[in-house]
């Protein structure tokens, strides 16, 4: 039987009058009175021009009447977002109470709320203006069961705005979202870097770099995505600051990670002020001239990405050099195993460099906690030694990650499908080494797909087989791995870079191989041109670094999966070698 009352959940139109609607829907009822008007509640009002695109408000008051009023009355006055609001037709307001709702509880469960419609595709707009991420307090361990009450009452009101809870928390964006509750360690660097940001700004500094390190699933992402939603919020003080307008900028080189950042920008009007808010870095070079007016604040998301040498339309050396000369502060989150190209690669002697220059302004920060893997330290550490060590040992025992080795890559494939399929299991899809031929820009001569080739099983890589009609539309931003055709399809480290996967099946292409005991990489086995090329030197000379970048890509693809991990190995001793480790008999 459950413990927690169910919440009450009541839609009235927003207008001068909805202290008169609430009442009508109350009807005398003194528990569902005391409940909407007299205790905390948590509000959304939401208006529709067309099919599928809401505006969305978010937030909680102590006084429902009077905080609609002051909505209505008074911030239609000031903001125009609330006068939008207010001129607009057939605008809702959905008002939710519960018994146990105290101060604390209605503050996180407004930005619970705030977290999941910003991964509902059809909120276009979202507003809120507060973070309200609370510390414990009484009755915290209940927020997750009550905001899920919440939400399926919700659903029951409207589908369209109010998606299966597990779709919105597959989605990219969520994973994204500067919303989420972060970790003691997050919060410990985002207190550092916001107190750094403000008094660098206010000394009037220039070149600061604050340098973020963590492994893959460390929890940069989101630790950046709140930064900079924070430091968007700023007060625009000139005096204060030394600029007329802070002017801040996120850059990505990742194709599908800027998809996500676009659209949380967009829907968070966090673009208003400055055009390309959100761009890549060589766009933001090119728009910046060297000797130009410096942009206040960048942020710089998977900066191993960074370009260290020219290429196409960036006629630099250094990307990274590049952008601290055109920002008073720069903000770089970096891992250096997921280095993939040879125009992203920095020798050893260069990645100190880039740490001495943070550190000597005390500005170098770690993440070291894996938030990623739901898996005991044991596993984790099976998984880094296969790329950091190359040696396999025997798998260890647990009940909480799914890591499983398959002789059959069609099986492996068939259980995947059936994760994705089951809404328990959620996001899951296949993966593999680019070890098979790939040219995005035409088709095979024979014609077909080009295709990955493992055992008896043949799947297209990614990105070629086409959109169901419902989401051809918006097929460009969504990430790789949620568009339903991509079941279909063999991801690279090039589309899931910087994702999750629930389950994720990784095929281990024939580059890598097992041999004496321990795991090596043949580069010609591998068609990743981008890490077996020769990387030209600023002495001039050529080398080849694959050995150090062939293991990076590895490292990517096996740390993607949140639940569970399948590999199928085409090097038979290594597939070999995997299934002894598996039954726990390799020696």
């Amino acid at each position: 039987m459950d413990k927690i009352d169910a919440p009450i959940v009541e839609k009235v139109t927003y207008d001068n009058e909805v202290a008169d609607h609430l009442n009508d829907v109350i009807d005398g009822d003194v528990k569902r009175h005391q409940l909407l008007i007299d205790y905390p509640t948590v509000y959304l009002i939401y208006s529709s021009d067309k099919k599928d695109s809401y505006k969305v408000y978010v937030g909680e008051t102590n006084d429902i009447e009077r905080r609609t009023q002051q909505h209505l009355n008074d911030d239609s006055k000031i903001r125009q977002d609330w006068k939008d609001m207010s001129e607009s037709e057939n605008v809702q307001m959905l008002v939710i109470g519960h018994d146990h709702f105290n101060k604390s509880l209605t503050l996180d469960i407004e930005n619970q709320m705030m977290l999941f419609m910003l991964g509902v595709p059809s909120v276009k707009k979202l507003n809120n203006r507060r973070e309200n991420e609370q510390n414990d307090y009484y009755t915290s361990n209940e927020k997750d069961e009550i905001f899920s009450k919440i939400w399926r009452k919700l659903r029951q009101i409207d589908h369209r705005l109010f998606p299966i809870e597990r779709e919105i928390r597959d989605s990219a964006i969520f994973k994204a979202s500067p919303f989420h509750k972060l970790t003691p360690e997050q919060e410990r660097a985002k207190e550092v870097i916001v107190d750094t940001v403000i008094d660098d700004l206010m000394k009037g500094k220039t070149g600061q770099l604050i340098l973020v390190e963590g492994e893959a699933g460390s929890g940069k992402t989101v630790l950046l995505s709140t930064i900079f939603y924070l430091l968007s919020h700023l007060e625009k003080d000139t005096v204060r600051f030394n600029s007329d307008n802070l002017k801040n900028f996120l850059l990505v080189n990742h194709e599908e990670q800027f998809k996500v950042y676009q659209d949380i920008i967009h829907k968070l009007e966090l673009d208003n002020s400055i055009k390309d808010t959100v761009s890549k870095p060589t766009h933001f070079i090119n728009n910046h001239p060297k000797n130009g007016p410096k942009a206040d604040i960048v942020l710089v998301d998977e900066a191993h990405l960074l370009w260290t040498q020219g290429k196409q339309a960036y006629q630099g050396k250094n990307q990274l050099n590049d952008i601290l000369d055109r920002a008073r502060i720069t903000i770089a989150v970096f891992d250096k195993n997921q280095i993939l190209k040879t125009e992203e690669y920095m020798a050893p002697d260069e990645i100190r460099k880039i740490e001495e220059k943070a550190r000597e302004q005390d500005n170098l920060i770690m993440l070291t906690n894996q938030l990623r893997i739901n898996a005991e330290p044991q596993t984790i550490h099976w998984i880094r030694s296969l790329t950091e060590k190359k040696i396999i040992t025997n798998i260890p025992k647990d009940k909480k990650y799914d890591l499983k080795i398959f002789d059959d890559a069609q099986e492996m494939y068939r259980q995947i499908k059936k994760r994705a399929e089951d809404d328990q299991s959620g996001l899951s899809r296949i993966l593999a080494t680019f070890d098979w031929k790939y040219n995005s820009k035409r088709k095979p001569e024979e014609g077909g797909n080009w295709m990955v080739t493992a055992g008896n099983l043949s799947l297209p890589w990614n990105l070629q087989l086409d959109a169901p009609r419902s989401i051809k539309g918006s097929r460009k931003k969504l990430p790789w791995a949620e568009q339903e055709q991509t079941l279909g399809e063999v991801g690279s480290t090039y589309t899931i870079q910087g994702f999750d996967l629930n389950y994720c099946g990784v095929i281990i292409g024939p580059s890598v191989k097992y041999r004496n005991g321990h795991i090596v990489f043949d580069p010609e086995m591998s068609e990743n041109t981008n890490a077996i090329r020769n990387r030209t030197l600023g002495n001039g000379k050529k080398v080849n670094v694959a050995d150090q970048l062939l293991p990076n890509e590895l490292n990517v693809l096996l740390t993607r999966g949140v639940n569970g991990l399948y590999i199928y190995a085409v090097d038979k001793q290594l597939r070999e070698a995997f299934l002894k480790a598996q039954l726990g008999i390799l020696q």
